[in-house]
């Protein structure tokens, strides 16, 4: 039986469906199998923004997240930095790369923030009205207050630093020890604004702060223990003049399912109510965010779930789980329903490259198989004769490759399969591939004929780490199939319904440009 819901969030519709998939929906949190799914930017490259925050500034959307796609990994010495990204986006589903919030690649935030330290994480930005500067909030562990502050004239930077912040909780313990952790911004609507964050030293109960004027340290008008400790991640809210905030119970950082409570009070500093869970796992996950998003005189509240990725310690490949909260008629929060199927509907396709094949970019999930044991191939129908001017795949590479990735093309046999010698090779070197998807083009030149079989082989000769890719497993590409071949077998073996992320452009023969 198929469940429907139906909420507006600025122009935008949530189509909520359980058990089955709408031919008109589009941007899915998992597949029929509970698989997570990729979420690409308008160029086709996952998103790679992750424990951080959807806010809207004047209409526009911004996730803001913490990058891997560098190799950051928690725990490896040797693991750089990546940064922190912003994507915008009009309708939540479109998102286009505005880039990073300030340089990371410098030595000074390499040594805050590297595999060497415990990080830096959970990038929040709120809007001062009176300074008229968008303030961002980072958690750190190289100083004593556990957080740096930036401010911007835009929402996507470049942030600047700002002086270390002072709080009322652990201003006295060590420096770079755990004191304070994961934490959320808020301003409420007399413009002031409150910092709910993770005492460590309290084994990990929430406090919430009152900011000073400019967002930019606390007041230490505080209140402690809002939580009894064994709690993390704090998103604080406001609905019908109910505070609420929602949190991680247990804490479990990179945990794939750990679960989400929340309390209410009448003012930001309480008194605050007993606790109430309404969910178990997060829905794969852990709480990152609750964006209030107003449209007239109403608001939606956007739940976000950060999907660890099995608790790897490099993120790269982690997706979210994003579904509007439902509320009681007395303002208690519904138990989350994560469903099998939850779907966002688009509302424009961004306008890009035309190209001769495209799979698009809905419905795929990521795969690391290719290894100095494992080649794959996808093949593609020629529909016309031109030149083979340029091939995207949605690739990525895992656990430190110690070879490069080798890109062959050649003619396919009446079974979809590479026959002959290659018409075209491409080595791709590993340093250039990154940890999170995204599109890696070669540029054959090539001439290709109409009605024509092509195979795109992807192999390695690494003999540690892996290279992958984006696919997906519904049949969508009836002009080609998958296959694998293992290093023990001749013949590659086709896969049923498997379809790699790529796209063919083709150009007229005696053209210098692609169409």
């Amino acid at each position: 039986m198929i469940k429907i819901k139906i909420s507006i969030i600025a122009g935008m519709v949530f189509l909520l469906l359980s058990g089955a998939l709408s031919s008109a929906g589009q941007g899915v949190n998992f597949d029929s199998k509970g698989r997570q799914l990729l979420r690409f930017d308008v160029l086709g490259n996952a998103v790679d923004a992750h424990d951080g925050e959807i806010a809207c500034f004047n209409g526009t959307y911004y996730l803001y997240g913490t990058s891997y796609d560098c190799g950051y990994e928690w725990g490896n010495k040797g693991a750089p930095f990546c940064g922190f990204k912003v994507y915008a986006s009009k309708d939540l589903y479109n998102w286009e790369d505005k880039g990073f919030l300030f340089d990371a690649t410098t030595a000074i935030w390499q040594s805050r923030c590297n595999g060497a330290t415990y990080g830096c994480y959970r990038p929040h930005v709120i809007y001062n009205a009176k300074t008229r500067r968008y303030v961002l909030w980072i958690n750190v562990y190289d100083n004593r207050v556990g957080y740096r502050v930036f401010t911007s004239a835009t929402p996507t930077g470049p942030f600047t630093e700002a002086a270390e912040p002072r709080l009322a909780v652990n201003s006295h313990m060590p420096v770079a020890g755990l004191n304070n952790g994961d934490h959320d911004t808020f301003v409420d609507e007399d413009g002031k604004a409150y910092l709910a964050y993770t005492d460590w030293r309290a084994k990990g109960a929430i406090v919430i702060e009152r900011l000073s004027d400019d967002f930019l340290t606390g007041t230490g008008e505080c209140v402690q223990s809002v939580t009894p400790g064994n709690t993390e991640a704090p998103c604080l809210f406001k609905r019908d003049g109910i505070y609420y905030l929602i949190y991680s119970d247990p804490n479990c950082g990179y945990c794939s399912g750990t679960g989400t409570s929340y309390r209410t009070a009448p003012a930001p500093l309480g008194p605050w109510s007993d606790p109430v869970k309404i969910s178990d796992n997060s829905c794969g996950g852990q709480p990152s965010f609750v964006s209030a998003i107003k449209i007239n005189s109403e608001a939606v509240y956007l739940y976000g779930s950060d999907l660890w990725n099995n608790a790897a310690k490099n993120e790269a490949l982690a997706n979210y789980f994003w579904a509007p909260l439902s509320f009681t008629p007395s303002g208690g929060i519904a138990p989350l329903d994560c469903m099998e199927r939850q779907q966002f509907i688009k509302t424009k396709k961004p306008v890009q490259a035309k190209a001769a094949i495209s799979t698009g970019a809905d419905g795929f999930s990521s795969s690391d198989d290719i290894t100095g044991e494992q080649q794959y191939a996808q093949s593609f129908m020629v529909k016309r004769s031109g030149i083979l001017d340029k091939i995207t795949v949605t690739l990525f590479k895992n656990n430190y490759p110690d070879a490069d990735l080798v890109t062959e093309i050649y003619k396919a046999d009446s079974g979809n399969l590479p026959q002959g010698t290659a018409v075209y090779t491409k080595s791709i070197p590993s340093a250039v591939i990154g940890w999170a998807p995204k599109n890696i083009t070669v540029s054959p030149g090539i001439a290709v004929k109409e009605k024509q079989a092509y195979v795109i082989v992807l192999r390695t000769s690494a003999t540690k780490g892996s290279f992958g890719f984006a696919c997906n497993n519904q049949d969508i590409y009836a002009g080609g199939k998958v296959a694998v071949r293992k290093n023990n077998e001749e013949e590659f073996q086709v896969i049923p319904g498997l379809c790699l992320k790529f796209e063919v452009f083709i150009r007229p023969e005696k053209s210098g440009v692609a169409p």
